[in-house]
């Protein structure tokens, strides 16, 4: 083959790639969207206060004591009780503490292993499959749909370990910004295309000959569905990338893969320690991050029990949210070629400030004030989380990327867990979402100030990068 003919037959490659890895967004984002987010946050807490209901009728009160936003019928486990409101909160703080024990084995072995590819299917299938059995929860069973939820999230937050680890490998330095931001934009239509089928499933449950529950659990199998289905583009375009030849041949029993990937994060954790810029930027990051994924998590929740808002509302709204948030994803992109990523990101943090005390003030039973906020939101969902991975991709040694986006996962799955538990403590000592969703405010307060002193052109020249035009 001659020259010319080699050169476009690898930039056709690595484009190819590009649109493959962007693929994946869309594929798992059918998972915080349609699971997390809206049907199985409500769906549980509904099947927890069955079953906390009916615990109280055998104990022949006739209804649950309280009357305020929170549920104060107690559910149980292991012997500790706690309002079945508070269920979601509390479960999404156990499954981060459960990914922060796991998933550092999951990512320095990633980062060692000779094919992502296959890495990234066997956890993104697991999750697939443990999504699709969610639709055994029924009746009172809320404990089976909590374990499911676990071990799906588990799975999904290492796929994404493996999926963040190969931005670097699949793109150059002045690409990654547009890259990520595409992919985070493409992941929300995705999500949005997901749910807009999930809602027509709901909401003409009765056409379709089946009650609101059997609605739901379908809508489960069809998640499912789509993640595993959709994943297969990525498999299919992304080639396996990963460590040389010489580690995997030593490495030929689970034992000594594992021994490996414990030894392997002992050294990353001893390397970063020379980039303090680096760690600097991380630990903003581990901040405000855990403030985004709480608010997107928890806002049905707080428009059902303490707005009162109409659950097909919570939806529709949800999905309004999706696709705002893919041209607010392009859009980041787009600022961040003149602004720069650090400036862009922090614009985006002081609009997060906004709306979440226009959240606050939200009155009782009203959709367009409602539906005001989720625009807010849509406009800064996905921006500020894909400039920040796209920014600390600089600020890390060429050749430890993989090492250093596992680092990264590690630190935000370290702290994901304190923004839902301070939302659901909030909420049970208060007796109302309104003051919980006000205690957020600290993440993005806190972030905002964190990120604007970090040097991070020294960052980049630390770790041995060129700095790119606009910061």
């Amino acid at each position: 083959m001659s020259a010319p003919h080699a050169e476009f037959a690898t930039e056709t490659a690595r484009r190819r790639e590009h649109r493959g890895w962007c693929w994946y967004d869309w594929a798992n984002s059918v998972f915080p969207t349609s699971i997390t987010t809206v049907f199985l946050s409500l769906y549980l807490t509904t099947v927890a206060t069955r079953a906390a209901e009916s615990d109280v009728a055998r104990n022949g009160m006739a209804a649950c004591p309280g009357g305020d936003a929170l549920q104060r019928c107690d559910i149980a486990v292991l012997g500790w009780s706690f309002p079945a409101g508070s269920l979601w909160g509390y479960l999404l703080s156990a499954a981060a503490v459960i990914q922060v024990l796991v998933l550092p084995i999951a990512g320095a072995i990633a980062d060692r292993t000779r094919d992502k590819r296959r890495m990234l299917g066997t956890f993104a299938f697991g999750g697939a499959g443990t999504t699709t059995l969610l639709a055994f929860v029924d009746g009172r069973n809320w404990l089976l749909g909590a374990v499911l939820f676990l071990l799906a999230n588990l799975c999904f937050g290492a796929a994404v370990v493996v999926y963040y680890s190969l931005l670097p490998e699949i793109a150059g330095p002045d690409e990654r910004d547009a890259l990520s931001t595409r992919g985070w934009a493409f992941g929300y239509l995705g999500g949005g295309a997901a749910l807009a089928l999930h809602l027509v499933i709901y909401v003409g449950h009765g056409a379709l000959g089946i009650d609101q529950g059997t609605a739901v659990r379908l809508v489960f199998v069809s998640c499912g569905v789509w993640w595993a289905a959709f994943t297969v583009l990525p498999l299919r375009t992304l080639r396996g990338h990963g460590s040389a030849p010489d580690f995997a041949s030593g490495a030929t029993s689970k034992e000594t893969i594992l021994g490996t990937g414990f030894r392997q994060l002992a050294t990353t954790l001893r390397q970063a320690r020379r980039l303090p810029l680096t760690l600097a930027f991380l630990g903003a990051y581990m901040v405000f991050t855990d403030g985004i994924s709480t608010v997107f998590k928890v806002s049905a929740q707080y428009g059902d029990l303490e707005l009162g808002l109409d659950r097909q509302v919570l939806i529709t709204t949800i999905l309004i949210v999706q696709f705002i948030a893919f041209l607010g994803g392009m859009l980041h992109g787009w600022v961040a070629r003149g602004l720069g990523a650090k400036r862009t990101i922090m614009l985006s943090l002081l609009v997060w400030i906004v709306v979440l005390v226009g959240a606050f003030f939200i009155r009782q039973g009203q959709p367009l004030q409602f539906y005001g906020v989720a625009a807010g939101i849509g406009l800064v969902l996905g921006g500020t989380n894909a400039l920040s991975r796209s920014l600390f991709s600089q600020m890390i040694p060429a050749g430890s990327e993989a090492e250093y986006f596992s680092l990264y996962q590690i630190g935000e799955r370290s702290t994901s867990w304190l923004g839902p538990l301070l939302f659901a403590v909030v909420g049970q000592t208060t007796g109302s979402f309104r003051l919980a969703i006000l205690s957020l405010l600290g993440f993005f307060v806190l972030g905002l100030l964190l990120v604007a002193l970090v040097p991070v052109r020294r960052a980049i020249r630390e770790a041995g990068n060129s700095v790119p035009e606009a910061l």
